[in-house]
């Protein structure tokens, strides 16, 4: 077992740091999204879907959104009932179904999207846009190399938000 000792207090550590790093980037975004009747999981399936080419299974939907399986259920049932996606049947597999962004969706991204575009520019120029792109970056490459460390089950940690 380690020793508690030599590991750094959790906020220095690497998950306490990129948990910090997520909060600060997502906190002054909250309101925007909330203003237009978002969760942070609203949020994330209606952005994949407005950028899919097409309808998407639920598990694509997931993976893309860094979401639990049971999650996108919730949110796309939550969406549906309010007009902004529909599910259909998937003419290609009729044992799975497939999700869409409705008009009204697309809407609430487009002008929930200029607004939160307003905060990410503001972080450019705060944080620098070229080292921001170069986090951005990093954070993508850190991702890929320790994805090969990750259970068969590595579905279960992506709620974080």
């Amino acid at each position: 077992m380690v020793e508690p000792s030599v590991l750094p207090p959790y906020p220095q550590s690497l998950a306490g740091r990129l948990l910090a790093a997520r909060e600060a980037v997502m906190a002054p975004i909250r309101p925007i999204l909330r203003a237009a009747g978002m969760t942070d999981q609203q949020w994330r399936v209606v952005r994949v879907l407005s950028q899919a080419d097409g309808p998407l299974d639920a598990g694509t939907v997931a993976e893309a959104a860094l979401l639990h399986a049971p999650s996108v259920t919730r949110v796309v049932r939550e969406l549906e009932e309010r007009g902004l996606l529909s599910r259909a049947i998937d003419p290609g597999d009729r044992r799975r179904s497939v999700i869409t962004i409705s008009e009204a969706g697309e809407a609430l991204v487009r002008e929930t999207a200029a607004q939160t575009s307003i905060m990410l520019s503001r972080y450019g120029e705060a944080f620098g846009k070229e080292r921001l792109a170069a986090f951005i970056a990093e954070a993508a490459a850190l991702s890929e190399a320790l994805s090969a460390f990750a259970p068969s089950d590595a579905a279960s940690s992506r709620e974080g938000g």
